[in-house]
């Protein structure tokens, strides 16, 4: 029996691997603040998250199928990939780099808050899982 395998863990396990992700692609960002033509990327998951679980804009309730043949969008509990997005609209400097340090500074200290809240919530889930074997 897999414990941790439970959908509401999936999609905890895929928020940290989004954040983790996420991380890695604002320093990509810092780092490139002053190249010329670069542009800025971040990455998608929250939205596409909200969208598997029914919460997107137009859709009024999931359907929750159990099989692959069931009629709707997939197997429940299917948790999406994150996906690294680039922004090409936009241009913030005369080099036509739209990297804004300021703002990925401060994309980059609300992604570690994020990131250390699932980590907490997953270390409470786990602490939960070892009460209710262990009994103490």
């Amino acid at each position: 029996m897999d414990l941790l395998n439970g959908v509401s863990f999936q999609r905890l396990e895929g928020a940290i691997r989004a954040a983790s992700m996420r991380q890695q692609v604002l320093a990509n960002n810092v780092a490139n603040v002053d190249t010329p033509y670069y542009k800025r990327s971040d990455v998608n998951f929250e939205s596409l998250l909200a969208q598997s679980m029914g919460e997107g804009e137009g859709r009024k309730m999931a359907i929750r199928a159990t099989d692959p043949r069931h009629f709707g969008s997939g197997v429940a509990g299917q948790v999406p990939e994150a996906a690294v997005v680039t922004e090409d609209s936009s241009v913030m400097n005369n080099n036509r780099n739209n990297v804004d340090i300021d703002r990925e500074m401060s994309l980059v200290a609300e992604n570690q808050l994020r990131y250390n809240l699932y980590i907490q919530q997953a270390n409470h889930e786990v602490k939960m899982m070892r009460l209710g074997i262990e009994g103490r």
